[in-house]
């Protein structure tokens, strides 16, 4: 049997003042009319039932991911106690996944991506799913096209064969986000792609690397496993989990395995990870302004506004993102827009929690 598992847990902090922690990007209409969770979903329904549709979030978005996306049978929400990382995430849904079907192949994606060619999508995952099931560890390569910084990227190495007509590779190693002279060597080498975070493999197989690389991890695992089903889980997984080591899977498991797989994936891939990833998606005026609601721009150029509730007027301004959103105003200048954190961290320090 096969399965998807959506991680749908990130806090999206490169999103505020529209992202909060109670409302985080992946709850997001930032494309289009459906929320960034709803478009994954509704892709992933191309080729599943919305059965065999797993989502795994923080305890406190269980009922907007109900109201967002109900065709998804409330068992099928896998709910964390605390964030602990993509590496836990993902060996709690194997645990849940192996209830299901011990032999289940899992997919495993991020809720919060935008991919423009869903068909291609569905055939490129149907050829990492059989990759998977020949006891394959497979993850999917997106071929850049810019030297970007904010993404880690997977060195392809040597061609191994086709899986539904789709050609695969040798991993030769992951590697994290590069400095601006690393990325431009990795875009003109031609033979290393962005890490997309999407992979599949076994249930079985991904718990057989986290016992080898992450022993903490899987012993943790192991207790959450023995206790699954019965009255006394809600409890050991309040206990077990938060004690859980903090790390991706990417460090934790996927940097040490030597034996992955990649499939190359030319589906229009991005991980709006930005305002500024946005502006590609959305319409212009003749000076490269976004305005989105009720306001004015005057001798303005390449800048974009969201505004919610209020009319927001600039003048003599540019390569700015202003963002107004209950009860805050977000002024960014687009170069700085990936250090938003900053942002986040001062306002904690400050005081202001409560618009977070």
């Amino acid at each position: 049997m096969t399965l998807a598992v959506i991680m749908a847990g990130g806090r999206g902090e490169r999103f505020w003042p529209k992202s909060r922690q109670n409302r985080p990007k992946q709850f997001l209409r930032l494309i289009g009319d459906k929320t960034m969770l709803q478009r994954t979903v509704g892709r992933v329904e191309k080729f599943l039932t919305a059965e065999n549709i797993y989502i795994i979030t923080a305890e406190n978005h269980r009922e907007i991911v109900r109201r967002q996306v109900p065709q998804i049978p409330p068992e099928n929400i896998i709910l964390e106690p605390c964030g602990r990382d993509t590496a836990a995430a993902i060996g709690l849904a194997a645990v849940i996944v192996r209830q299901k079907d011990a032999a289940g192949t899992m997919i495993v994606l991020p809720a919060d991506h935008y991919i423009a060619d869903e068909e291609r999508f569905a055939a490129i995952v149907k050829g990492a799913v059989e990759a998977a099931e020949k006891g394959h560890a497979v993850t999917i390569g997106i071929q850049p096209n810019r030297p970007e910084t904010g993404f880690g990227y997977i060195v392809q190495g040597r061609f191994y064969q086709k899986f539904a007509g789709i050609p695969s590779f040798h991993v030769e190693r992951f590697t994290e986000k590069p400095n601006r002279q690393q990325a431009l060597a990795f875009l003109e080498s031609g033979c290393c792609f962005w890490n997309s975070g999407i992979f599949v493999w076994k249930a079985g197989l991904i718990r057989r690397l986290i016992a080898e690389h992450l022993p903490p991890l899987a012993e943790g695992l192991e207790k959450l496993e023995a206790a699954l089903g019965t009255e006394g889980y809600p409890r050991v997984l309040q206990d077990v989990y938060s004690r859980l080591p903090r790390i991706s899977i990417d460090y934790g498991v996927m940097e040490k395995t030597e034996e992955v797989l990649m499939l190359p994936g030319d589906f229009g891939w991005d991980d709006v990870g930005s305002w500024t990833a946005l502006e590609s998606y959305k319409d212009k005026d003749s000076d490269g302004n976004i305005l989105e609601g009720e306001g004015v721009l005057v001798d303005t150029k390449n800048t974009m506004v969201q505004a919610s509730d209020k009319i927001v007027a600039t003048l003599g301004v540019h390569d700015l993102i202003v963002v107004e959103n209950e009860r805050s105003i977000l002024i960014c200048h687009k170069q700085k827009a990936q250090e938003l954190k900053k942002v986040i961290n001062a306002l904690q320090e400050n005081g202001y929690k409560e618009i977070l």
